[in-house]
């Protein structure tokens, strides 16, 4: 029988569960013990696990990022919470020139099994410096695991496979997904880190995203089946390693491909991706790439502005159409 929760109780259940499982797991940031975090996610697990294992700390992404990484280099399992992904620039340094290079330059003699857990994306008006999607900044990084999970089945279990790593993982988890509920099959105990996931199959063209955007891409793709057009929808789920091989299968089928992405167009994860199909499946397509992006303002406040800067269902669906059944 299936397990129906919502995404915020996922996640709290997997930090729970690891904490349980391995005494060298303790979970630490702003606001995470005595306040239950930011979003509700860690509410009770003070209470319930102690503070030595659930640790609120000072208002310094670059303090306790650093002391995450030097934990996780003496032997422990540290899951590091930054608030929004927009404070995690302040830590910055100690992610890309310690965690990111650390293993590498100590010629593996040092490995960083470091967790770090951030929220990101808009759709809550809490204004620009709280709602930026930066994962494709941090994807550009080697040394780095990019985790994105969308379902509730992915927050649950993502978080055991990342502590397993020797090296960093960080993890995205959308604002908008934290209320939304979804049914884990039973018997489902893993999910994987390395791949890509189908979400929904089609024939006439691919709709590539991650995170906050599938659930909109997936509305998408229901509005074109209803106008005769099947849009297959993947969840690429892992940023970094981008899942070449699921990308160019899709494409290959579909032969057109829409990416939708939440970060800015430009030197964005798109981009990226969009270059991979280029470099691996040119002469699958029949159509050019088409990609639908944040507008690249800052992130505004009002909220008929906010969801206008956004990618939306009816942005996404219009530009498959364009691809399949092209004006004129």
């Amino acid at each position: 029988m299936s397990t129906r929760m919502t995404y915020r109780e996922a996640c709290r259940q997997a930090i729970r569960e690891a904490v349980l499982a391995d005494p060298r797991v303790f979970l630490m940031g702003e606001d995470v013990g005595r306040y239950g975090g930011c979003y509700a996610v860690t509410k009770g697990l003070m209470d319930e696990l102690g503070e030595e294992r659930i640790r609120d700390t000072p208002l310094s992404e670059s303090a306790f990022v650093g002391a995450g990484i030097g934990a996780a280099m003496a032997g422990m399992r540290p899951i590091v919470e930054v608030m929004t992904c927009n404070f995690s620039l302040l830590a910055l340094d100690q992610i890309m020139n310690n965690a990111a290079t650390i293993p590498h330059m100590s010629g593996g003699q040092f490995a960083v099994p470091l967790v770090l857990r951030m929220a990101t994306g808009a759709g809550r008006q809490l204004a620009a410096q709280h709602s930026h999607s930066l994962e494709g900044w941090f994807a550009h990084i080697p040394g780095l695991r990019i985790l994105a999970p969308a379902t509730v089945e992915d927050a649950r279990f993502m978080l055991a496979p990342a502590l397993a790593d020797p090296n960093p993982v960080l993890i995205f988890e959308h604002v908008m997904l934290y209320n939304m509920e979804g049914e884990i099959p039973a018997g489902v105990e893993a999910v994987d880190i390395a791949r890509a996931a189908i979400r929904r199959p089609g024939r006439d063209v691919t709709l590539l995203t991650y995170g906050g955007s599938l659930f909109k891409t997936l509305a998408a793709a229901g509005t074109l089946a209803a106008e005769g057009i099947e849009a297959e929808v993947i969840d690429l789920r892992v940023l970094r390693p981008l899942d070449d091989a699921t990308i160019m299968e899709s494409v290959g089928r579909t032969r057109r491909v829409v990416i939708v992405d939440e970060g800015w167009k430009s030197g964005s994860l798109s981009a990226e991706i969009a270059m991979r199909i280029v470099e691996q499946a040119f002469f699958d397509l029949d159509a050019p790439i088409r990609r639908v992006c944040t507008r690249e303002v800052p992130i505004p406040y009002a909220a008929h502005l906010e969801q206008a800067a956004l990618p939306q269902a009816d942005t996404i669906a219009a530009a498959a159409r364009a691809l399949v059944r092209p004006a004129g």
